[in-house]
């Protein structure tokens, strides 16, 4: 089903009819969809929890601000970490250094999953010493968001999300308190024009 798996890497941002709390302004980064469902984390939602304080180790890897998000309403006990490490295992060489060697492109580090492009997942019980020189960002998730199968595609057909391109710097915004308005902004469509939504519609 090359409709539901396309939906991978790609961005829901809640649109403002979206009524249940705990989407309301949300970005969600999808991880994976396909005919199962759909697993995903929202990249705006920061928590007081600072990641050195849960995770050690990984508080100096992982991005300002450098605290754990709440990735969903799913498993809020469990981590989740998601990297962006620039290149694409398996892109065509750039170029050759000299006439007849061939230019390789170097494996994904150990305990790092690419998802879509330079955006993977991180295996948070790998040293993580193992990453530190690949990371381009990290950001720590608790907890993640999920739909059944069919259950996202309702939700789309009801306008409860617009689904939009990502970008890899969507994972380490420094101020995603922003990011709603930020992503929309960007767009080239009249979506561009509900970044100007107010928080509060009554007031308006």
């Amino acid at each position: 089903m090359t409709e539901v798996s396309s939906l991978t890497g790609r961005l829901l941002v809640a649109t403002p009819a979206l009524a249940d709390p705990n989407f309301d302004r949300a970005v969600v980064l999808l991880l994976d969809h396909d005919e199962k469902g759909s697993l995903g984390v929202v990249l705006n939602r920061p928590t007081p929890v600072d990641v050195a304080d849960i995770l050690e180790g990984w508080g100096e890897l992982a991005g300002a601000p450098g605290v754990v998000f709440q990735g969903g309403p799913v498993s809020l006990d469990s981590a989740l970490g998601v990297a962006v490490i620039p290149g694409e295992k398996g892109a065509p060489p750039r170029a050759r250094p000299r006439a007849g060697a061939r230019a390789s492109v170097p494996a994904d580090p150990i305990g790092f999953r690419r998802v879509h492009g330079a955006i993977g997942l991180v295996d948070l019980e790998a040293p993580p010493e193992l990453l530190a020189s690949a990371l381009g960002s990290l950001r720590i998730f608790a907890g993640y968001s999920g739909w059944g199968p069919g259950q996202l595609e309702n939700e789309l057909a009801e306008g409860a999300w617009y689904v939009v391109e990502s970008e890899p710097g969507d994972v380490s915004s420094p101020d995603p308190e922003r990011l709603w308005r930020a992503v929309l902004r960007r767009q080239r469509s009249e979506l561009a024009m509900v970044a100007t939504y107010p928080d509060d519609p009554s007031l308006n």
